[in-house]
């Protein structure tokens, strides 16, 4: 059975790649017929693992095709994620996946109201990459894939084509633990990444900060539930800190780059959560704010 990738950026080009190298059927869905153009110019995407590039000429073709889908890998942005499933929710079979490969908390929600009666399966991975041109993708770091089902349910057979793609994952019982924990550790270190414009390595000289955003966010989760999420919050965010010390966050780079920011399904949600549990987190809240001027000040959205 056909994957269909739909959001062709980092990680969904590094999935793309990497199932089709291992002979699992793939299939881009790309925005729009002159992306399309572009992508057949160009001839496929192009995988860079250890300064080798190779070029994989996978199969693609944009939203109004209309042959049906049984299995989605989406992989846009999350604040992209309830329009592009509305774009080819008419597609999708009858017992369709959908994989959700995105960022923070609350797209996957806006997805699932969407597609009732189809499986909504949440992804949370570690895996690193970055584009350096169009239609090209650069793996810069071995991680770790989780997937589960918010509703239960068994693992799906599939994940043999992951298997066979050297795609590492564990199918996780409790995916929103995992799925807030990731929320976790990217309100701790991303906006912060963004306010001192600097890489993770350096928030070692801001350690109050990071330490107090670290034990509101341990409150925050254990006041939604989430006790096993908060378990050690502070020693794995500066272990994150430190395996990752080169990198710039995605935030960062979103930012440095002009784009658009998840800021609403990371910090924005978080503080909602926590206004909607009566928390009262200060720090949290002040750096969202300081978070939402400094995007205004840049001429970004703050949403």
């Amino acid at each position: 059975m056909s994957w269909h990738v739909l959001g062709v950026g980092s990680l969904g080009s590094l999935w793309a790649t990497r199932l089709f190298r291992a002979g699992v059927p793939v299939q881009l869905i790309l925005r729009s017929p002159q992306r399309l153009a572009a992508y057949r110019q160009a001839g496929g995407l192009t995988l860079v693992e250890q300064g080798q590039s190779q070029l994989y000429a996978i199969a693609a073709s944009d939203l109004d095709d209309p042959a049906p889908i049984a299995r989605l890998l989406l992989a846009c942005k999350a604040y992209d994620a309830a329009e592009a499933i509305a774009a080819v929710a008419h597609r999708l079979a009858p017992g369709a996946e959908v994989i959700l490969l995105q960022n923070g908390l609350g797209s996957q929600d806006e997805v699932a109201r969407q597609l009732p009666g189809r499986r909504c399966l949440p992804a949370s991975s570690t895996e690193g990459a970055f584009r350096d041109g169009d239609w090209r993708v650069v793996f810069a770091g071995q991680g770790h894939t989780w997937l589960g089902d918010p509703s239960g349910g068994s693992s799906p057979a599939w994940l043999s084509d992951l298997q066979r793609s050297h795609i590492p994952h564990t199918w996780s019982p409790d995916i929103l633990a995992r799925l807030w924990r990731k929320l976790a550790l990217n309100c701790a270190i991303n906006p912060l990444t963004v306010l001192h414009g600097c890489r993770n390595g350096e928030l070692l000289r801001h350690r109050d900060e990071v330490d107090a955003l670290c034990t509101e966010l341990v409150q925050l989760l254990l006041g939604n539930g989430q006790a096993e999420a908060a378990r050690d919050l502070h020693d794995d965010v500066w272990r994150v800190i430190e395996a990752t010390a080169a990198n710039y966050s995605s935030m960062y780079q979103d930012v440095a780059s002009g784009r658009r920011t998840e800021i609403s399904y990371l910090l924005g949600y978080a503080c909602a959560a926590a206004e909607h549990a009566a928390l009262q987190l200060p720090h949290l809240k002040a750096v969202h704010q300081r978070l939402l001027g400094h995007l205004d000040r840049h001429g970004l959205p703050r949403y």
